[in-house]
């Protein structure tokens, strides 16, 4: 083998040499990785969040870089094989990381913003910081993306009997969306955030759920037509969740980005409203005031079955409704104990 000779000139410089590739390799090592979902790619309003979330991070020891994802099932496969350091996602797609923060996105539990506002308020406080641990991963973030309201390509489907029989997509993740619509006697059409759309807008399917962020980048209006309407009346309220994994980033990191984000509540809250108000009124359909206990009921019921089947975490029901009972005294369910 060759001998190498270095110098006693050249070795100051050498050493410089090698002391600088070990802090680039350092440095290279540090950064991590965000897979962001968004529906728009790095034109949307979530990945436009997230690029703040890189720049505040800076403060709390984060080097973050951005990956856009359109399709969130890639987005949280890439997270799992390691791919990815953190996620952004939705709720109902992070379940799978944390059932308790998952179940926020439960249905008909956090009936209005202010109740939603309150929830996410409290799950930025460190009192509440075991339950954003599980399985390796960490919950550093909860953002709301708006009320899920039912999308129906007919006006007259405008109460339960009637969607009884209809095809009502439901994302084939979601254990708990299909067991509703067999409830209320309609057929699941099982799908995902990249098809579910295009199945409304063909006419393949009667009925779907969405907030009011996907009417517009997913062309709703075409499955709406001429006869179809938003029924007002929010079935669900979702969630986009950051998690990491912890190991990747510094220590206290989560706890400090919770508390961040939490400060970001008023700017994702006008997002959401102007993006409602945007949509046509024509579209819009409000229904009976004579009805709403009925669904509110039943909705009620089909928590309390899907915590029972462990699809939902029971921790985080007694939460929701304790904010539900602190914002409504005197609704029913406030002096019942089965939730």
């Amino acid at each position: 083998m060759k001998k190498i000779i270095v110098s006693s000139t050249s070795r100051p410089v050498a050493a410089l040499a090698l002391a600088a590739g070990m802090l680039l390799s350092v440095s290279a090592e540090a950064k991590q990785k965000v897979c962001v979902f968004d529906l728009l790619g790095t034109q949307g309003d979530v990945y436009a969040m997230m690029k703040d979330y890189s720049l505040a991070s800076k403060a709390w020891g984060g080097d973050i870089e951005l990956k856009a994802y359109t399709d969130e099932r890639i987005a949280s496969e890439d997270f799992k094989a390691g791919q990815c350091d953190a996620i952004s996602i939705t709720g109902l797609r992070g379940r799978q990381f944390n059932t308790f923060t998952g179940s926020i996105d439960s249905i008909g539990a956090i009936p209005s913003y202010a109740v939603m506002k309150d929830v996410l308020s409290i799950l930025s406080s460190p009192k509440i910081a075991g339950s954003m641990v599980s399985g390796g991963y960490e919950v550093v973030g909860l953002i709301p993306l708006g009320a899920g309201y039912l999308l129906v390509n007919d006006r007259a489907i405008n109460n339960l009997s009637k969607a009884s029989g209809k095809k009502i997509a439901v994302l084939d993740y979601d254990k708990s969306q299909a067991k509703m619509v067999q409830k209320i006697g309609a057929q699941p059409v099982a799908s995902d955030i990249t098809n579910f759309a295009g199945k409304f807008n063909n006419g393949q399917v009667d009925i779907v759920a969405a907030p009011a962020v996907a009417f517009k980048p997913l062309e709703l209006f075409k499955g709406l037509g001429t006869k179809g309407a938003i029924i007002r009346f929010p079935i669900v309220q979702l969630t986009g969740n950051i998690i990491i994994n912890p190991k990747k980033f510094p220590a206290g990191f989560g706890q400090k980005s919770r508390e961040y984000v939490v400060t970001q509540l008023e700017r994702a809250f006008s997002v959401i409203k102007k993006t409602e108000a945007d949509i046509p009124a024509k579209f819009w359909m409000d229904i009976p005031d004579a009805d709403k206990p009925g669904y509110v009921k039943l909705m009620r019921e089909s928590r309390i079955a899907l915590t029972a089947d462990g699809i939902y975490d029971k921790k985080m029901m007694s939460l929701l409704k304790k904010v539900r009972c602190k914002n409504d005294p005197s609704s029913f369910e406030c002096a019942l104990t089965d939730e």
